[in-house]
């Protein structure tokens, strides 16, 4: 089983938010002709980071669901300009659909256990990406879903 990473993802409110602004991310990097790479900046590098780059995601929660991951292709620790240490995820572009799984909120990343990551899923019909939340929450408390 692979570690993975799960991160809140802050400011989007579903996959084709985060896939529309990392779409924008990389237009822009290719017009100021830089390097066209998807990375996620964050505080804390891993110290596993050798298990999690053999196969291992970045696992995004939004809005207190799971809905999404894509592959981490490297973890590369750097000291910012105002001499802070910080840790670059960097990710491949393709997001994969995951089966939505709850999760409560948390701050930064938390390693994840490849035994707890849900399923990838084929289609947004079969992730339930287009169920209204409200529907969702009936149907899983009546035990539907």
């Amino acid at each position: 089983m692979s570690l993975h990473i799960i991160k809140l993802c802050v400011g989007a409110d579903d996959v084709d938010d985060l896939r529309t602004w990392q779409t924008a991310r990389l237009k822009e990097k290719k017009k100021n002709k830089e390097k066209p790479v998807l990375v996620h900046v964050t505080r804390m590098t891993p110290t596993r980071a050798a298990e999690i780059l053999d196969g291992g995601s970045l696992y995004w929660v939004m809005k207190g669901f799971i809905r999404c991951r894509q592959r981490l292709i490297d973890i590369e620790p750097f000291v910012d300009g105002e001499g802070i240490k910080r840790c670059k995820f960097v990710l491949d572009p393709e997001i994969v659909l995951t089966r939505r799984r709850e999760r409560r909120p948390f701050q930064g990343w938390r390693y994840f256990d490849g035994k707890d990551a849900p399923a990838d899923v084929k289609n947004a019909a079969e992730a339930d990406e287009d169920m209204p939340d409200t529907m969702r929450a009936e149907l899983e408390a009546l035990g539907l879903l």
